[in-house]
């Protein structure tokens, strides 16, 4: 299949350019977008598996440690050898954790003599990491030293309370970095196995933009999967159960305080995605000419940065109100916070509102596609998430055809007072 984008982008020479976005499976099963990108001699690739930290199970911190130790030494190559193999040849290797996804990603010169050795590599680590002993250790007292960092951190500790209080049992509630007790309790036998489960040609997908045509991107994704295993896509994720409202404290020796509001939010494929997207873009996504940055921080200066926003998963993600303010100030600035929020979600945006947040997500939008990496991230969304081919497409329309109607009633519904964590972390209470 494939889609031509009506969606043109202004490049910084003027001249105009369409993207087409095109897409198959593989015969092992994987999801492909790909966008033919011969402008620059560039290749940039991202491998996606359903193996984030919500499959980490009785062991959290799997996922995201051995997303790391995929750089740690694969196939014929040791930690070293693959470092210096990857700076010899300029090819950029890396790879992240979050709850829903682990995902790798290359980018290289399109040169054969350059691409083909990357593509080695890459797929060497894919489905032949070492797993060293030594390598484990190292990653796990660096995994550690990040843990402990965060716990010094007011705003991450407030992430970590914050998703623990929405998610209670539910995979998303712990951090993807893991515990001190799970990390220790974590050895190879266990990574291998976890290993072996999610990374499987049926469980990946697969986005790629640059410098090679359609025949040649289909091959050097078989040749990039053809060693994995074709196993089965992960099940699925339960859905989370809405918490009753409460307020929460955790004491931090800070000056100032962190604030957070919270519900559950939207998934990717939700229905009132539009509407929502929107409808917090004016409450707190636009920054200071949001309904918060004028009435919390602009008008009576409570906070330097206040924010909203909605954070979409394979299931529902957290929709979040943040805020830090002076230890003194933090429950009259909790109190506005609250109460803006149920004048928003009974009354809805005014006109004005409304039209200029369609105007600034549409017109903002073609910065989302200005350059190969940002289209990739586009791409990685779409596969990962198995949306519609003509998602890029549509979605500067979908935001021109929300109406007040549409935002008052989706949040009206779905954003219940009666669901409402309130959470503070510092000082102030």
């Amino acid at each position: 299949m494939m889609r031509v984008l009506s969606l043109f982008l202004l490049l910084v020479t003027g001249q105009s350019l369409a993207i087409e976005v095109q897409s198959w499976r593989t015969g092992g099963g994987a999801r492909v977008m790909y966008v033919h990108a011969p402008q620059l001699p560039m290749v940039n690739l991202q491998v996606m598996f359903d193996a984030g930290s919500a499959r980490d199970g009785e062991l959290p911190g799997q996922a995201s440690l051995l997303s790391e130790l995929l750089l740690e030494g694969a196939g014929k190559w040791n930690a070293d050898e693959l470092a210096a193999e990857l700076e010899s040849r300029g090819i950029e290797i890396s790879t992240h954790t979050g709850r829903d996804m682990a995902r790798i990603t290359l980018r290289s010169l399109s040169d054969k003599n350059i691409l083909t050795p990357a593509l080695d590599m890459l797929a060497a680590m894919l489905a032949r990491p070492r797993l060293e002993e030594d390598a484990i250790a190292r990653v796990k007292e660096r995994t550690l030293a990040s843990l402990r960092l965060a716990s010094q951190s007011a705003e991450d500790v407030a992430d970590r309370e914050m998703m623990q209080a929405l998610y209670g049992d539910h995979p998303y509630a712990h951090d993807p970095l893991g515990t001190e007790a799970s990390l220790k309790d974590m050895d190879r036998a266990a990574l291998q196995a976890f290993h072996q489960r999610y990374y499987t040609q049926a469980n990946a997908m697969v986005a790629l933009v640059g410098d090679v045509d359609r025949t040649q991107a289909e091959i050097l994704v078989e040749h990039l999967l053809a060693d994995l295993p074709v196993g089965e896509r992960a099940a699925p994720l339960p859905e989370p159960r809405p918490v009753k409202a409460r307020r929460l404290h955790k004491d931090f020796p800070a000056s100032q305080t962190h604030l957070y509001l919270g519900m559950l939010g939207i998934s990717r494929k939700d229905a009132d995605y539009f509407p929502l997207i929107v409808g917090n873009h004016i409450l707190g996504g636009s920054g200071l000419t949001s309904i918060l940055g004028e009435e919390v921080r602009n008008k009576r200066g409570l906070s330097y940065g206040i924010s909203s926003y909605f954070a979409p998963l394979r299931v529902k993600g957290p929709w979040m109100l943040t805020a830090q303010t002076k230890n003194s100030q933090a429950k009259s600035t909790l109190e506005l916070m609250t109460a803006l929020l149920r004048d928003f979600i009974d009354e809805g945006p005014t006109r004005k509102q409304l039209e200029a947040a369609r105007k600034h997500l549409t017109g903002g939008f073609p910065l989302k596609l200005s350059s190969n990496r940002k289209i990739l991230q586009q791409l990685s969304v779409m596969a990962f998430y198995d949306l519609p081919l003509d998602w890029l497409d549509t979605w500067p329309s979908r935001v021109e055809q929300v109406t007040r109607a549409q935002v008052r009633r989706a949040f009206h519904r779905r954003m219940p007072m009666k669901n409402l964590l309130q959470l503070t972390v510092g000082g102030g209470k």
